[in-house]
């Protein structure tokens, strides 16, 4: 083995040429030093500390940390649970402490989503009744350590899916997962069926709680579109639409005259064990000036991370969209105006958010679904072992998923505007801020024994 000294120090190779690559292949385990100074004959590295690099006697340990089940930054939730396992659920790390949250709101948004709701959803019938078992105390408050929210399934159907845990449902996960991991949960399409979307959904329920409580903001979606059936533009005030008009129908359009449409759509197509796509359209009031960073975590740019991440969205619009494409500068720009004392804008074809940071106006986007991939048509696809087959698959599936989809759009806006407000915080509000362009977060809270008296004890 070859050695030269550098400043006293015995530097060590295999070999006079050892690469670069493989030292760099070396794990920060492997390096040793030598804490005694040595002199040197070039007074230019005197004092240089210089690593010995051994080669390692055991082949380096790789630890990939699993990926993709965590979600967001300060307000953290990490999703767990599979369609056909013991339950689903989340954990949250990091909700703030002193916030007055009970299983009955927290239910509330769960009965919204799950299943057997209609003859317009999935029959699987789950009550989605969830537990809390860390983080709330006996009084309600949150304590400001992991929030762990609990659904057991009970209405399992693994023998369903004997077929397909042989062959793939075309547009699914299915091969996808195979082509990932080598191995998949056969029943159900495990993490990626929707029912991984309860512990968002239960997440959001808090995050909702703080957004009312911290700013008053206000977050409804609703069904703009079912398959053919479109919305018409001018029959929804955003200002207005309310969360009763919105549940008034199974197909959660705040039109009745278009939501009657839209369930028809969705019936014809139910009917011949077929599926059809649509959007959901999300209404964000009140919300403060300032949310979002440039320029990787423009707000819009995390609001788009988060609804694309939902099951079987395709597309997101926010503002005037890709309609905007069709108007000059002069036709699209949202000129400003003042009124009492705020800046604000006469047009909101920005949908609420300018530079990638909200400018306290309303924001909207528009999510595209496409339709549901697990139909009772026979379908052309391809077994694991990779020959030819027809697959009739079984099971219970929504024929159109954005009914069900309106509080998981609601819930994963909520999760990112927590989120971007503790953010906003911990770097704009450490020292006062310029009164005459910043809005505080930091003020009166909405009234806070208003908050807690729905979950006080009787």
């Amino acid at each position: 083995m070859a050695s030269t000294s550098l400043s006293g120090k015995a530097f060590l190779t295999s070999s006079s040429h050892r690469s670069e690559a493989g030292i760099r292949s070396l794990a920060p385990s492997d390096l040793s030093f030598k804490s005694n100074h040595q002199s040197s004959s070039s007074s230019a590295f005197r004092g240089i500390s210089v690593p010995n690099l051994r080669r390692p006697s055991h082949p380096s340990k790789l630890v990939v940390r699993a990926v993709g089940n965590d979600f967001g930054t300060l307000f953290q939730v990490s999703t767990y649970g599979e369609s056909h396992g013991g339950g689903v659920g989340c954990i949250i790390s990091g909700c703030p402490p002193r916030i007055p949250i009970s299983v009955e709101e927290i239910q509330v948004e769960l009965d919204r989503r799950r299943p057997g709701q209609s003859r317009i959803t999935t029959p699987r019938k789950e009550t989605d009744t969830c537990r809390i078992s860390s983080g709330v105390n006996s009084d309600g408050m949150t304590t400001g350590t992991p929030i762990h929210v609990n659904v057991p399934n009970t209405d399992q159907r693994g023998h369903d899916y004997t077929e397909m845990s042989m062959a793939y449902r075309p547009s699914h996960a299915d091969a996808t997962y195979d082509f990932k991991y080598g191995v998949r949960s056969v029943q159900g399409g495990g993490r990626s069926s929707a029912r991984e979307t309860i512990g968002r959904v239960a997440a959001g329920a808090i995050a909702k709680k703080i957004l009312k409580l911290r700013s008053n903001t206000e977050i409804l979606a609703f069904v703009s579109q079912a398959h053919n059936v479109v919305l018409p533009a001018d029959a929804v005030d955003y200002d207005t639409v309310t969360l009763d008009q919105i549940e008034s129908n199974i197909v959660r359009c705040p039109d009745p005259v278009t939501a009657q449409k839209m369930i028809d759509a969705i019936d014809a197509v139910r009917v011949r064990g077929d599926s059809v796509g649509g959007t959901v359209t999300c209404v964000i009031r009140n919300v403060p000036r300032g949310l979002g960073s440039p320029v990787f975590d423009k707000l819009d740019a995390l609001l788009s991370h988060a609804m694309m991440s939902l099951p079987a969205t395709k597309g997101i619009q926010f503002g005037s969209g890709f309609e905007g494409t069709f108007l000059t500068g002069s036709e699209h720009n949202d000129g400003f105006y003042m009124e009492n004392g705020k800046i604000r804008t006469r047009t909101n074809r920005s949908g609420g958010i300018q530079g990638g940071i909200s400018n306290g106006e309303t924001i909207y986007m528009t999510i595209a679904f496409k339709p549901t991939s697990t139909i009772g048509k026979k379908q052309n696809t391809v077994t694991r072992d990779r020959h030819e087959t027809e697959l009739i698959a079984r099971g219970r599936h929504d024929p159109c998923v954005v009914p069900r989809a309106v509080p998981m759009v609601e819930a994963m806006a909520a999760l990112v505007l927590v989120d971007q407000m503790m953010v906003h915080v911990g770097q704009n509000e450490i020292f006062e801020v310029n009164p005459d362009l910043q809005d505080s977060l930091l003020g009166p809270i909405t009234t806070y024994e208003e908050a807690i008296e729905p979950v006080k004890k009787p």
